[in-house]
């Protein structure tokens, strides 16, 4: 589950859209509020905002968004309860308060605003609401059995790592096919296999890497792997372009039929490592000794 707050000066439009009927919205809480709309629950919580002239920002927004497995899974008087757990952890009980459920694009999710003015004119302190909001609705999934924004990451870093783990061994099958000569017949050879090499170029219209898209997440080549950073995959495509026209001073590889050039930071690595394979070179066949 997610907490998100913040303050507002707007809540006139920011109600609205709390109760809007076309998502259709319920409320699923209210306190020291009796309007029937937007508009009337608006101007009850004016008068009190005219205890407090000084607070611009006097409403406070907040979301709390379970999993959607778990949104599935809670009906009006649940999602009330966790509601009302999340005012208590924020100490926000003794304040208007009204909440609606959105249900639509499959993700319960809840608005609720709460005036920020209390009933002796005294505003709530917001310094690190959001932080504050997100450690609350922590302490509320746990108390209510819900996932937590730590499961839900840990649950994504282990997906990543396995995906990116898949990535890496793509890429090791495909390298490790001899008649795989350039750069075109590298990201063909990937994209067969579900792999979409995607080249990053940067403002200076240069090749300054890859990005490497499968199964629905997108990722720089040195994040999957350090071999598979622009460097070190055309460093290995030895055949791309000669010795000599990787030493000059503007390189570029072709893409699509296309001359790209590379960014300074990729020229200069591949440079050095030419460097290396021609040195490497020479004392494997005895040059100069």
């Amino acid at each position: 589950m997610i907490g998100m707050g913040k303050s507002i000066a707007h809540t006139g439009a920011s109600m609205a859209y709390g109760w809007n009927n076309e998502k259709d919205a319920e409320v699923v809480l209210s306190q020291y509020v009796a309007g029937d709309n937007a508009k009337e629950v608006t101007e009850e919580f004016k008068i009190t905002h005219e205890m407090n002239a000084r607070c611009k920002k006097n409403t406070l927004s907040f979301v709390i968004s379970p999993t959607v497995e778990d949104g599935k899974k809670l009906d009006n008087e649940r999602l009330r309860e966790m509601t009302e757990r999340f005012l208590r952890e924020m100490r926000l009980k003794e304040r208007q308060a009204i909440a609606f459920v959105h249900r639509d694009k499959e993700h319960t999710h809840v608005h609720l605003y709460v005036n920020r003015i209390d009933f002796e004119g005294k505003a709530y302190n917001d310094s690190f609401i959001g932080k504050r909001s997100q450690a609350a609705a922590e302490n509320v999934a746990k108390e209510m059995g819900l996932t937590t924004v730590r499961e839900v990451q840990m649950e994504q870093q282990l997906q990543s790592m396995a995906i990116r783990n898949e990535i890496r061994k793509i890429h090791e099958r495909t390298m490790a096919n001899e008649q795989l000569k350039t750069l075109d017949a590298y990201i063909k050879a990937m994209k067969a296999q579900n792999v979409a090499v995607v080249p990053s170029i940067n403002k200076a219209k240069r090749l300054q890497g890859f990005r490497f898209e499968y199964k629905g997440q997108s990722f720089k080549g040195s994040e999957v792997h350090r071999s598979m950073s622009v460097g070190r995959l055309l460093g290995g495509l030895s055949t791309d372009m000669d010795i000599q026209k990787r030493l000059e001073k503007a390189p570029s590889v072709n893409i699509s039929g296309k001359a790209l050039e590379l960014s300074s930071n990729v020229a200069s690595a591949l440079v050095k490592k030419v460097i290396k394979q021609v040195l490497k070179k020479a004392i494997d066949t005895g040059i100069g000794f």
